[in-house]
């Protein structure tokens, strides 16, 4: 395969190669168009390290672009390509999110660092990056998401301080204002039962990996927090509030009216 030299977005400064990457390919062995976009943050204290690690053989791990704080972008893997960002990971019954997305490694220290603002240049970067990627694949606003979005509880990134309510408003993912939080009945670990299965059950229709068996569990309530820190960050404790439970039911008509149009 010949390298490429040039980006395929517009707002990508560079080509800076990483070799992790492979075909796309579906369970049939035809090539897969990407559908889907996933925002990360690198969780890393120096954006140079960071860049390295993603280019690095040994690391086994890529994305498609990289933003620096200040808004610089570098291509590192062809669009058309499979980049290795996403691991072990699912959304709306898709379980190799790798082959049917592009990913965008976006430079910030993270939790671990002590999540840290986005730069307002870094920001506006990776928007136009993303609505030029979404607008020449044809990426529905409902499939960009978070990383913590497809694997909940593994990644926790870009995490709740990431602008997704500025993304929407620029064409790029979808956003429901928060309801207000409040007082009164919520859903937390440890109960079971109807009510815990109904909820699992909007959960798996906006496209969360659940299992619909009444139990809340472990597992549910990061999906819950999941949730929270990309559409209701006020709070992110993976309790299922009255907050949260409009939320979600705002999100679940809004994405099924998408489907349907």
């Amino acid at each position: 395969m010949s390298l490429v030299v040039t980006p395929d977005s517009r707002f990508a400064a560079k080509v800076f190669p990483s070799p992790n990457h492979g075909e796309r390919m579906d369970a049939h062995g035809a090539v897969r168009r990407p559908d889907m976009l996933i925002l990360h943050y690198t969780g890393m204290s120096d954006a140079g390290a960071a860049l390295q690690w993603l280019c690095n053989p040994v690391s086994q791990v890529s994305s498609h672009y990289f933003v620096f704080e200040n808004g610089h972008v570098l291509q590192l893997v062809p669009e058309g390509r499979r980049a290795w960002h996403a691991g072990a990971s699912h959304w709306a019954g898709e379980t190799d999110i790798n082959s049917c997305s592009i990913g965008i490694e976006i430079a910030n220290p993270g939790h671990p660092g002590g999540l840290p603002d986005f730069p307002s240049e870094q920001v506006i970067a990776t928007l136009n990056l993303s609505r030029d990627i979404c607008k020449r694949w044809s990426i529905p606003p409902e499939r960009v998401l978070a990383h913590s979005d497809i694997a909940p509880g593994r990644k926790i990134d870009p995490g709740e301080k990431f602008p997704w309510r500025e993304f929407s408003e620029g064409g790029v993912g979808i956003w429901s204002e928060p309801a207000p939080i409040r007082g009164g009945r919520f859903f937390a670990r440890g109960e079971s039962g109807q009510p815990v299965e109904a909820l699992q059950a909007m959960f798996a229709m906006l496209g969360y990996g659940v299992t619909v068996d009444g139990i809340y569990d472990e597992k549910f309530e990061a999906v819950v927090a999941a949730f929270q820190r990309h559409w209701r960050p006020e709070k992110v404790d993976g309790v299922a509030d009255a907050s949260t439970i409009t939320t979600l039911r705002d999100l679940v008509a809004m994405t099924r009216g998408a489907r349907m149009a």
